[in-house]
């Protein structure tokens, strides 16, 4: 069941230190920033994150790591022009790396969401990716076996909910919100609008998957339907 809370330090106050935490977005597309940063506030430390990128900037994931509560990041594309943050803590061996290709790291949360044990890619065969994991030819192409990834909490950022807790989110914001919901044992979603009725063909997220919400930045708002 949904539990509606009043601010984002209420919805990560339970964050324990140690925890494997998946969070959303797509560089700063559909990044969680208000619940990450009262994560940073609550104080959890030694976490391992699970994210597309390794922070832009100076907000969100970026501070997270910034403030060194991150011991392990497991990412797609750690490195741009303004992840400073992960750099210097990268090269002073004060943050550990596993890369993992970005269709797989989909992949692998889609798989823990669906109850799937594990799957053989094409992708990485051949490359430092693969080592030490099984590879196994199939049809005369060769495979490597990918296992599900899971979480303690995902933090995602959709654009509005309903009182079921039934996510719908804004174009790209979408990414990885969904697939992290369903693969994490406590989803915490921040939502610009909370709306009711919201039309079920519009729904991404089914509230089944979503345990805490917090409204940030709208209040709550009548609707007759999804809307974009």
């Amino acid at each position: 069941m949904t539990t509606f809370v009043a601010t984002p330090t209420e919805a990560v106050a339970d964050v324990e230190d140690g925890a494997t935490v998946m969070i959303g977005g797509f560089g700063t597309a559909g990044q969680p920033v208000e619940l990450i940063e009262a994560l940073v506030d609550c104080g959890a430390g030694d976490l391992t994150v699970v994210n597309n990128n390794a922070g832009n900037g100076d907000r969100g994931l970026a501070l997270l790591i910034k403030e060194g509560r991150v011991r392990k990041i497991i990412c797609s594309f750690p490195r741009q022009v303004d992840s400073q943050h992960f750099d210097s803590r990268y090269r002073a061996g004060e943050i550990e790396l596993e890369l993992v290709a970005q269709g797989n790291l989909a992949e692998r949360i889609r798989a823990a969401g669906a109850g799937i044990g594990a799957f053989f890619t094409p992708t990485g065969v051949g490359t430092p990716l693969a080592e030490g994991k099984e590879v196994r030819e199939i049809d005369g192409r060769r495979y490597v076996l990918e296992l599900p990834l899971r979480a303690d909490v995902a933090l995602v950022s959709a654009y509005a909910v309903d009182d079921y807790g039934n996510l719908v989110f804004r174009k790209t914001a979408r990414n990885f919100g969904p697939i992290m919901a369903a693969a994490a044992t406590t989803s915490i979603v921040q939502v610009r609008e909370r709306r009711t009725p919201i039309d079920p063909e519009h729904v991404v997220t089914p509230g089944i998957y979503v345990d805490r919400v917090v409204v940030v930045g709208h209040p709550l708002v009548p609707s007759v339907g999804a809307g974009q």
